[in-house]
């Protein structure tokens, strides 16, 4: 493991251990949610970052809380993804982490019976084409370096079935999964690792929105976590930031969940 040992200002005998120094990680979605925390502590843990985001004044606002860069990005956009990694690689050298998170999950993605087929299309660009891009882009300068870490943010409902459905958010997600696992293999013997972090609910600002439309659907939600709470962003930064380090450098085609046991609970316990 690479890693640098730095002291702490509020207790200099305090030694904190950070394993992404002189690495430089691209975020997309990284204004907001799980994308800002993760920032943060990929930044904590010594990574230059680049954040992503079509959100300019929050996009800005948060590189200049972690001392990184913001590019307005459409991830979308093939020229824009270009654009991002180019920046990235041109402003500090490298680009070795890429956390895929940019994602939307719009209330009218809802039954197959009820989503149209707009609808449908938008989540698919935003939520799969988008990590088919970026990975492009990413790969690209990785396989140059010998080395990378690629993180593509896939979700818990990809790994089992709801009865309240978000099928195209669904079907993306599942997109991402199996998109994963098959770059995971085929660029392991280059040294570029690919992984999916799946997070089961998380307390970020679109799960709020969305439950505090339907109070009734996020206490049937939150009844079958078994820890009987939601996650929190910063619980998906760390595991983010661990996929991203030396830490699990043994580690590449997997989805790694941290959803409360969700995924394995056949009843929750009282």
């Amino acid at each position: 493991m690479n890693a640098s040992p730095t002291v702490s200002a509020a207790n200099p005998a305090e030694i904190i251990c950070r394993r992404l120094p002189g690495r430089t990680a691209v975020v997309t979605g990284g204004a907001s949610g799980i994308g800002l925390a993760t920032s943060k502590r990929l930044a904590s843990e010594g990574a230059k970052v680049v954040i992503a985001d079509t959100n300019i004044e929050a996009g800005t606002a948060a590189a200049d809380a972690v001392g990184g860069l913001f590019v307005a990005t459409d991830v979308t956009d093939p020229a824009d993804v270009e654009n991002l990694f180019d920046t990235a690689a041109a402003t500090y050298g490298s680009v070795d982490v890429a956390f895929n998170n940019a994602g939307v999950s719009p209330t009218a993605d809802a039954s197959i019976t009820e989503t149209s087929l707009e609808v449908w299309r938008k989540v698919q660009d935003i939520n799969l084409t988008s990590v088919y891009l970026c990975s492009q882009a990413a790969l690209k300068r990785m396989r140059k370096q010998g080395r990378g870490s690629i993180i593509n943010t896939a979700s818990f409902v990809a790994l089992m079935g709801s009865a309240t459905s978000q099928i195209s958010y669904t079907a993306s997600k599942g997109g991402v999964l199996a998109m994963t696992r098959e770059l995971g293999v085929e660029f392991a013997k280059e040294g570029i690792r690919v992984n999916a972090l799946c997070p089961g609910p998380v307390n970020t600002e679109l799960l709020r929105e969305l439950f505090a439309k339907d109070p009734e659907m996020a206490a049937r939600r939150l009844v079958h976590v078994p820890m009987g709470r939601f996650g929190e962003a910063e619980e998906m930064a760390a595991a983010v930031a661990f996929l991203a380090s030396d830490d699990s450098s043994f580690v590449t085609a997997q989805s790694f969940t941290v959803d409360g046991g969700l995924t394995n609970a056949y009843t929750t316990p009282l």
